[in-house]
């Protein structure tokens, strides 16, 4: 499998990334806004070339800290599909677009996007028309970006929006592995203790809370409804979009989506163990979600009353079509950031039953539905019910923000074809 562009949960403070090639990037432009800044890193179309002509920026998404240009560049030029210099080479201008917090609000990135596509407008030398879009959260940034400056009546000369693996209805994760993670911080996080924050931390962020369609912020008993459990950041962010019209109109809307099209799920079975820990200093049971009324979560340290996370109403989403939940180092993904935790606890080196799940189903990356609903989530896609004007979806189910040949060479030939 291709490596991701972007590690969603990060690298484990102390843990070492590969040596990667310094991104052969040709200008950057320092963005800055009263909220927040970023950074443009400028990939001309020829080596040697100082003129912007035919731009298409591409925004990153969601992950700890701040954007570093050569981890991004490296998963998107290094993996089975050399998107970037295929990109150049068919005569396009790249612009990775970078954040200095990619954890931040949405609505705050959207203003370093905003930057951006004014900058591009006007470096650019004749009158090609702009690509604009990004992966995952990045996605997200740039359509909000592009329908206020229509909003505002501001030109943004672009002329397609492209977003890859985009959570557009909503991404998952399950909550018995957000429950987790902040039942940890609770009892065993706090000053010097990084590891044990992180997640939880990563969780309760101003862009997760946007972006999960279900959020927990602690690690407490809990009984939920599958109507319930909109975090009121993700409220706010819907409301934020609705004001400006929800899509930007001008632009082609182009998506494509790491999972399948056809309904076909990834095998992982529904309410079904993910993570069984017997401690000795904590012990913990995952279960992967499943419909009616069921527990995800149980949870009890030494000598301590149990908590348990329990959910009625939800579809079975851990084994829904959708671009697979990013991977660790060592393997470790969704549930087994659960078990990477309990592991540190308890010194033991027990493996999950599943490595990953769903993140961001297929419906929502494409635009056709909610992913409340357990036949919306396994039913072929229907193009008629989609916001985006045109779409691909992956063969397979394979993990979220991975560059394909598949889905890249659609992306290229649609835009040399405009």
């Amino acid at each position: 499998m291709s490596k991701p562009v972007v590690n969603i949960w990060g690298t484990p403070p102390g843990s070492e990334l590969a040596a990667v090639e310094p991104a052969p990037w040709g200008t950057k432009w320092d963005l800055r806004t009263m909220t927040t800044s970023g950074t443009a890193w400028v990939f001309y179309r020829s080596p040697g070339e100082k003129v912007l002509r035919r731009p298409v920026i591409l925004a990153d998404g969601f992950a700890p800290e701040g954007t570093n240009v050569d981890n991004l560049y490296d998963g998107l030029e290094n993996g089975e599909y050399p998107f970037i210099s295929t990109l150049r080479q068919a005569g396009f201008d790249v612009i990775l677009l970078g954040f200095a917090d990619r954890t931040a609000s949405v609505l705050d990135n959207a203003e370093v996007a905003i930057q951006c596509i004014m900058q591009t407008i006007g470096e650019r030398e004749g009158e090609h028309p702009l690509t604009v879009g990004g992966f995952s959260m990045g996605g997200l940034v740039t359509r909000y970006a592009l329908a206020k400056l229509e909003r505002q009546k501001m030109r943004h000369e672009t002329a397609n929006y492209l977003s890859y693996d985009t959570p557009h209805r909503g991404a998952w994760l399950p909550l018995g592995v957000q429950a987790f993670a902040h039942y940890v911080k609770a009892h065993w996080g706090g000053e010097g203790k990084p590891l044990y924050n992180l997640y939880s931390d990563l969780i309760n962020s101003p862009a997760a809370r946007e972006m999960l369609r279900w959020h927990l912020a602690t690690g407490t008993n809990t009984t939920l409804d599958v109507a319930a459990g909109q975090d009121q950041a993700r409220t706010d962010f819907l409301d934020a979009l609705e004001r400006m019209g929800e899509w930007p109109q001008i632009p082609r809307l182009l998506g494509v989506a790491n999972g399948t099209g056809t309904g076909a799920g990834n095998s992982i079975p529904a309410d079904s163990p993910a993570m069984d820990t017997p401690g000795p200093t904590v012990a913990a049971q995952l279960r992967t979600q499943g419909q009616g009324s069921k527990t995800v979560a149980r949870m009890r340290e030494l000598d301590q009353a149990e908590v348990s996370i329990n959910t009625t109403g939800f579809p079975e989403l851990d084994g829904a079509p959708g671009g697979l939940f990013p991977e660790l180092l060592g393997g470790a993904s969704n549930f087994g950031v659960a078990n990477m935790l309990a592991n540190l606890l308890n010194g033991a080196a027990a493996q999950p039953a599943h490595n990953a799940s769903t993140f961001v189903p297929t419906i929502s990356a494409v635009a056709v539905a909610d992913i409340d609903n357990h036949d919306a989530l396994y039913s072929k896609i229907d193009s008629d019910y989609s916001s985006l004007h045109d779409f691909r979806c992956a063969t397979t189910n394979e993990g979220h923000t991975v560059v394909t040949r598949e889905l890249g060479e659609w992306i290229v030939t649609k835009l040399k074809d405009a």
